[in-house]
């Protein structure tokens, strides 16, 4: 069965972060959802990057979905922060156990639907180190991983961000596989 992923996409998100986290989960063979916070199908990211979504927020049911990741940038993240609709949608997506990521700014909206309390995580430097949640434990590494909560640091360690949620979905072998294909190699 094929896993189904939502990237929600706000204005002024981070492009290589939401381009990276996309397009590898495509190479793994995953269903990508891509939606707006509003009715908007075109998001401008931060640096002008125009992103087409698939659908709105308002048309998607977390039962339908594996996981859900969230693209950080500013003032990206702060938007996603602000909507009822992506928090009932991430509190959802939790009760059932889901996998949940966040990359750059976007930990913070664990912080604010209470995801991150009594979890390790990461995030961009002055999102939630400053303002951690409860009894959070805050780490400088690319991507940590709490159960079912996968954070990372921003837009230098999307990819090791992304194929860590590929190895997650759909195992280690497709993980490899991907990576192969993208002649990655360590400077």
């Amino acid at each position: 069965m094929t896993k189904k992923v939502m990237v929600p996409l706000a204005q002024g998100c981070e492009e290589l972060e939401a381009v990276t986290i996309i397009d590898l989960l495509v190479r793994a063979g995953v269903q990508v959802v891509t939606v707006s916070l509003n009715d908007d199908l075109v998001i401008r990211a931060g640096r002008g990057v125009k992103l087409v979504v698939d659908t709105s927020i308002y048309n998607v049911d977390a039962a339908d979905f594996d996981m859900v990741v969230l693209p950080g940038g500013l003032p990206g993240a702060n938007h996603l922060n602000d909507s009822v609709a992506l928090r009932d949608f991430l509190i959802n997506m939790s009760m059932k156990q889901a996998l949940i990521g966040a990359i750059c700014a976007a930990p913070k909206v664990l912080v604010s639907a209470g995801l991150l309390d009594n979890k390790r995580a990461t995030s961009f430097p002055g999102h939630i180190d400053k303002v951690p949640a409860k009894n959070m434990t805050y780490l400088e590494e690319a991507v940590v991983i709490d159960g079912n909560i996968i954070t990372s640091r921003g837009p230098g360690t999307a990819m090791d961000f992304a194929l860590t949620l590929i190895e997650l979905l759909v195992g280690p072998e497709v993980k490899k596989q991907v990576e192969s294909g993208l002649l990655r190699s360590r400077v």
